[in-house]
């Protein structure tokens, strides 16, 4: 009796064991495209969160080199969500907050990397089609693809364009809209003024302070997901 009843309790604390939390891992996604690197810390979220480290990843460029983001520590990261075909990411790099941003940060320092969740066949993917936008808005910084859309979900991206900068530690410290102006042309901004919350969220960190507004809701179009 006392047998089975040991028997039982071990059976009990096995059910309601906790699993490890996991990590995403793209490596097991059906993509020959894109793939995430080392396994996140233990209790990591799934999406990323601010302040907590962001999820490293690995993904190819245009060229086919693979970019991963784990090896700018020690550099601001900018990661834009990208779709050249969608029309707010158009008016954002034409007359918008996007347009010479890159450039003007790069030029300081700072790493920024577009990253395109699009998957095969969908509106702004592929290649050639990046190609020509980065032409077209005179892009000089890489333009990844996450055609599985892994990376995508694990930073939990929904619209294009969607901002996440991350410190030098690792850290993400801002996730959201790239400006207070939802018309991605910067003309409609709340009392007509304009907010880069981007250009807020770098100079906070390079004059060492906390990130004033580190969290605000993106707006654009739907990422273009797979199914």
């Amino acid at each position: 009796m006392r047998r089975l009843t040991l028997c039982a309790l071990l059976v009990l604390a096995a059910c309601n064991r906790k699993e490890p939390a996991s990590s995403v891992d793209a490596a097991t996604a059906p993509t020959t495209q894109s793939a995430t690197g080392p396994a996140a810390p233990a209790g990591e979220a799934e999406h990323a969160e601010v302040g907590r480290h962001a999820p490293d990843f690995r993904l190819k460029d245009l060229d086919g080199k693979e970019v991963q983001l784990s090896t700018f520590k020690g550099k601001t990261v900018v990661l834009e969500w990208f779709n050249p075909g969608c029309p707010f990411v158009k008016a954002s790099h034409t007359k918008g907050s996007l347009k010479d941003a890159a450039k003007r940060h790069t030029k300081n320092g700072v790493v920024w990397l577009a990253v395109n969740s699009g998957a095969p066949g969908k509106q702004g993917a592929g290649v050639e089609t990046n190609r020509e936008a980065a032409k077209t808005f005179s892009l000089d910084h890489p333009i990844l693809l996450d055609e599985s859309g892994a990376v995508g979900k694990a930073y939990g991206a929904t619209n294009t364009p969607h901002m996440y900068v991350v410190d030098e530690k690792g850290t993400l410290v801002y996730k959201g809209a790239i400006d207070n102006s939802p018309d991605g042309e910067g003309q409609s901004a709340p009392d007509g003024k304009l907010v880069s919350y981007v250009d807020a969220a770098i100079a906070d960190l390079g004059a060492g302070k906390p990130v004033g507004t580190a969290e605000t809701k993106a707006y654009g179009c739907s990422v273009k997901y797979g199914k």
